[in-house]
């Protein structure tokens, strides 16, 4: 896998310009429609992006040169590295990368609930300011993209960092891709999976897990489950670190979500107790 990530290095170099075909907007549905997508992209398409990708006085690979020639099989093997590579490097870690990015959307979404768009602008990673009317992002190069009466597509990205990007191409639908917040280092090593699991068990937990719900606050869940903030708080915690829930901070305050692993169980005990969950 090592000699074929080599290869895509020059269509994604670590600074800059990359090509916008290469995140379709099909990825939103999933890597197999994303694949697919891609795989149709037009020749004009990918003669114009991968022109602007050429870097001063050294060449393109050949198999890219034939790429943006219109040869379908070096786009087929694109799709086919793409593939291999999410196989090999994000598939393995997916419930992490989703357990993060449903936390920052369910911060978004309770933003946007509490105070409509201005809210929700507002809440988004310090490296984005909300000056209404314009949002104002740390950008690698200075740049303007007007919306003209377009909506905005923000999407929250595991592997995103510093800074968000959005296309090169204005003409495009308008998206901002920005990082999401992940939690800083621990001081401590983490509880061992096996007696974090082992100190679940309980009524407690069992109804903080379905207090949660679409995510909540540590005084929230309190309240809902007739528990001390502190018992909460405790409890959280230990879910936490057995792998059921993320915890994202939002000012003073830290919005508790489930994780795929804690959603699945929440699921599973439903079905075991002969109730269904929603």
């Amino acid at each position: 896998m090592n000699g074929e990530a080599r290869l895509l290095a020059p269509l994604v170099p670590s600074r800059g310009y990359f090509p916008d075909f290469l995140t379709p907007a099909e990825g939103l549905l999933g890597m197999d429609e994303a694949l697919a997508a891609l795989r149709e992209t037009p020749a004009a398409r990918l003669h114009a992006e991968l022109a602007r990708l050429a870097p001063v006085g050294r060449p393109l690979p050949a198999w890219i040169r034939a790429m943006a020639d219109g040869e379908t099989r070096s786009l087929g093997r694109l799709a086919g590295i793409l593939q291999r590579y999410h196989d090999a490097a994000v598939a393995p870690y997916w419930h992490r990368v989703q357990s993060r990015i449903e936390a920052d959307r369910a911060a978004r979404g309770r933003a946007l609930l509490d105070g409509g768009a201005d809210r929700l602008l507002a809440s988004l990673p310090p490296m984005m300011r909300w000056r209404a009317p314009v949002l104002e992002a740390e950008y690698p190069v200075d740049r303007d993209l007007y919306l003209g009466g377009r909506g905005l597509l923000l999407l929250p990205s595991y592997f995103c960092r510093r800074t968000p990007v959005t296309f090169y191409n204005p003409d495009l639908t308008p998206v901002l891709v920005y990082p999401v917040e992940h939690p800083a280092p621990r001081l401590t090593p983490p509880v061992p999976a096996a007696r974090s699991l082992g100190r679940l068990v309980g009524q407690t937990r069992s109804a903080i897990l379905q207090g949660i719900g679409v995510g909540c606050t540590t005084s929230e869940l309190a309240r809902r489950v007739d528990v001390s903030l502190a018992s909460a708080s405790q409890h959280a915690t230990v879910l936490r670190d057995a792998g059921l829930l993320s915890t994202l901070r939002q000012g003073n305050a830290v919005l508790h979500t489930l994780t795929p692993l804690g959603a699945a169980l929440l699921r599973g005990g439903a079905q075991l107790d002969g109730t269904t969950a929603s």
